[in-house]
């Protein structure tokens, strides 16, 4: 199963991101040598939202990642919420339909 993690970004998140950087990358890559990140990253022009899709079985690894991620601890996500996102099509679909 698919899960989206969405970010709503404060409005300065990019003046304020450059400090916990690292610390959210390092937590982001760690969660996609776990096999939970599939992909990840901000929306451009305006930087106002990221998206996170995470697999698994459940939404908890989503939700313990936006619990613990630097970006959220630091108020630069304003909020967040997970998604199950019923994939149907391509070659990673959760539950391909043709």
């Amino acid at each position: 199963m698919h899960y989206l993690l969405i970010y709503h970004l404060c409005a300065d998140y990019l003046d304020r991101r450059a400090q916990f950087r690292d610390a959210h990358l390092k937590l982001a890559w760690e969660a996609v040598e776990r096999g939970e990140i599939v992909l990840a990253g901000a929306l451009d022009a305006p930087a106002d939202r990221a998206m996170l899709l995470f697999q698994g079985d459940s939404p908890a690894a989503a939700e313990a990642f936006a619990r613990n991620d630097p970006y959220v601890t630091n108020k630069l996500v304003e909020r967040w919420e997970v998604r199950k996102w019923n994939t149907v099509v391509g070659e990673d679909a959760a539950t391909p339909v043709r």
